[in-house]
Parts: C-alpha cells; structure tokens; sequence
C-alpha cells in the first residue's frame, strides 16, 4: 500500500529548505521550532530517508530534494486553484524563481524579462550562480527554471538551446605589452601562463580553458585576483589588475575606444547555454520561455548546428 505523504509535513520542509533554520521555518510558518522538528522527523520516519543535511543553512538531501520539488509543484498547484476559484489572495503577483548565470544577467537576461508580458502579474526571484551550477539549483528544487551549460536535462525538467556567450581575452592595453607583449621576443603561449589574471571566482576557470587551448600546460598563473561580480570584473581588467576572458558585448566598446586590447586576435572561448525548465503546465513559466528564447536569439550566437 502506497505511503500517503502529509501535506503538512512537506510544506514544512519546503519551508526549511527556504528559509535555511529550523527556527526561521517556524517563524515563517507560525509554530513553534519544535512543531517543525517533529514534522520533520516525522516525515523522514514516513519516508524512510534522511531528507535533511543539519547544516547551516538546511540542506536537502536526494531524497529530500525529490520532496521539495513536489512541494513547489504542490504550491504552485494551489495558487492556480485559487485563482481559478476567485479565492481570496489570488490576485497576488506570481513568483518564479530562476538561476542565471552573472554574465547572462549583466549583458542580456533582464531584457528577456522585460517582454514577458504584464498579465498575469510576475515577480521574479533571480538567484545568481554560475552556469555550470545552476542546474544544481534546480535538482535542489530551489528554483523552476534556469540559464545552465548543461544539455542534459534535470530529472522532471526539459530542455532548450539558447545559443553560444562568446569571451574574449582582454587586458589594460599598458599591462598586455608588459606581461603579453612579444617585444621581448617571448610569444603569448609562453607568456599568458605567468601573467597576472582575474577571476570571477574560484569556481571561475574559464581563463584556465584559454590557455590550456593555446598553451597547453596546467592553466593560467599562481597570481590571480578574484572579483565576483560581472560588471566589476570587466572594471579590474581596465584597470590594470590582470588579463581575462570578457564576454564579448561588454569587451567590444572597450576594444573601441582602446581601454582594452584583444591579446590573441581570431581566439576565443564559446560557452554553449541552455534553459531548462521544471516541465509544468504553467502559462507564466512558458511566457518567460519564449521571452527568454527570443532575447537569446538575437543578444547570443547561434548555438551548435543552429
């Protein structure tokens, strides 16, 4: 006989996983922090699974992950119901949660979003991450869809290609003579190893994939600066700080006006993105779809076999 799962049980966790603490979940839900511990237990106890990693914040585990992702189908379940009915509260706004990459969201993303049309009402939860960990976010059940460089499609979601970000490799035009230059009659592929690079993060190893492709050897050098937001990145290579690979619409005006240098024209690095999205039948989320898809289209080159 099938295991019935209680409805109270796995919005709580779904209110765990939100809000990180045991505590912050009670708050929210309005019992008491042991009211949401018993549930949990409880509901782990049903399921046979640890559902839960007690860390801060809160965790879900594989099997956990399974429940939250049916508990946001569960919600957004409801809220279609209530509005259908003409139930009290319907008339608030819409939230879709969505994972993009910094990149993405400082070049083309927000003007996908501007298409999407004003009814029904949408408020968006944007949640950066970088494009090969987002589609973690949606196994985690965190979001509904999201940019990813992953083609395989999470479990529960489908698939679309959206096309290919295009990064060159750039530096302050004074500091690509004096690390990069060839006056001293050392070519690039020997040079750009030992140079000082930045980086958006330590997840960030696309400078790596550059000189591995034109230098071989382990990757880019020991003396990196980390800076962590897209529109800051470009900023530190202007000024000086290092060489990087630069999406190419935020790199072109700056190559313009000779604030930066191409250090190895006809090289570059193509990352492929795709959109994934929990397979729902959701006007709103196929709305951003097709806004998403037509802004890609025209911002991003074509994608493989495009």
């Amino acid at each position: 006989m099938m295991t019935e799962l209680p409805l109270d049980q796995v919005r709580t966790l779904l209110a765990v996983v939100d809000e990180g603490t045991f505590d912050a979940a009670a708050s929210a839900l309005r019992v008491t922090p042991s009211a949401v511990s018993q549930r949990i237990k409880a509901l782990e106890q049903r399921t046979g699974r640890v559902l839960l990693t007690r860390t801060k914040p809160v965790r879900p585990t594989e099997s956990g992950e399974i429940l939250v992702r049916f508990a946001r189908r569960l919600a957004r379940l409801e809220r279609d119901t209530h509005a259908e009915l003409g139930m009290p509260g319907s008339g608030e706004p819409t939230r879709l949660s969505i994972a993009v990459n910094a990149d993405s969201l400082a070049t083309w993303f927000l003007a996908a979003l501007s298409r999407v049309p004003d009814e029904p009402q949408l408020a968006f939860e944007l949640r950066r991450e970088d494009e090969n960990h987002t589609a973690a976010l949606l196994r985690e059940g965190s979001v509904m869809a999201a940019v990813t460089s992953s083609p395989e499609p999470v479990a529960g979601c489908s698939v679309r290609s959206l096309g290919r970000m295009r990064y060159l490799p750039v530096a302050n035009p004074g500091c690509a003579e004096r690390w990069l230059g060839t006056t001293a009659g050392t070519p690039l592929r020997e040079r750009i190893a030992s140079a000082p690079v930045v980086a958006f993060d330590r997840a960030d190893d696309i400078q790596d994939d550059f000189v591995r492709a034109v230098a071989g050897g382990s990757g880019a050098g020991a003396l990196r600066h980390y800076v962590p937001t897209s529109e800051g990145f470009v900023d530190a290579i202007t000024a000086g700080l290092g060489w990087g690979m630069v999406p190419e619409v935020q790199a072109e005006p700056l190559l313009r006006t000779g604030r930066l240098a191409l250090l190895a024209p006809g090289s570059w690095v193509d990352v492929p993105l795709f959109w994934q999205q929990w397979k729902l039948d959701f006007p709103a989320l196929g709305a951003v779809a097709r806004a998403v898809a037509a802004v890609a289209a025209e911002r991003l080159r074509p994608g493989p076999g495009a």
